[in-house]
C-alpha cells in the first residue's frame, strides 16, 4: 500500500469503532478511541486513533482532528508512565507499507520500554487475549 491509499471502510480500526470487533479500551471521546494493541511488543503497548477522520495516514488529516489525536497520546502517554513505570516511552507511527504500516486507518502506538528487555516483534504469533491484556489495561485506565 502506497502514500495515497484510499480509506477502506473495513480496516480494523474501522471495525472496532464501529463495534463489529471488540478491543480492550483505555480511553473514549467523541472522537478519540485508545486501546491494547493485540500483538503488543511490551507490556501496556496501546494504540490511539482519530474516531471520525477518514485518514490513512497522517498526509490526510486535517489539523484540527491532529490536534485532537495528538493530545490524546499525549494523555494515554503520561498514564502508561504512570501506571507502568517504564524506563522509556516509544511513541511511533507509520505511512504507508515500506514504514511499516500495517492497518490503513492513521493511528499512534505507545510503546513502553523497560531497560533489560528486548522489545517483541510486532504481530508476531497469534494475537493477545483480552484476558492477557487486562491487567496492564487496567493500570493504565486508573492513570487517565
Amino acid at each position: 500500500m502506497s502514500l495515497d491509499t484510499d480509506y477502506d471502510n473495513d480496516n480494523i480500526f474501522a471495525k472496532i469503532i464501529r463495534g463489529d470487533m471488540n478491543c480492550v479500551k483505555l480511553y473514549e471521546t467523541d472522537d478519540i478511541l485508545a486501546f491494547m494493541d493485540v500483538f503488543p511488543q511490551s507490556e501496556g503497548h496501546c494504540l490511539v486513533i482519530h474516531k471520525h477522520a477518514k485518514a490513512t495516514s497522517l498526509f490526510d488529516i486535517s489539523p484540527d482532528d491532529l490536534s485532537a489525536l495528538a493530545q490524546a497520546v499525549q494523555k494515554v502517554a503520561k498514564a502508561v508512565k504512570e501506571a507502568l513505570a517504564p524506563d522509556g516511552v516509544r511513541i511511533a507511527q507509520f505511512n504507508g507499507a515500506p514504514a511499516g504500516q500495517t492497518v490503513y486507518h492513521l493511528h499512534f502506538h505507545i510503546i513502553p520500554v523497560f531497560e533489560g528487555k528486548r522489545l517483541d516483534d510486532h504481530a508476531r504469533g497469534g494475537p493477545a487475549e483480552a484476558a492477557a491484556l487486562e491487567p496492564a489495561a487496567k493500570k493504565i485506565r486508573d492513570k487517565i
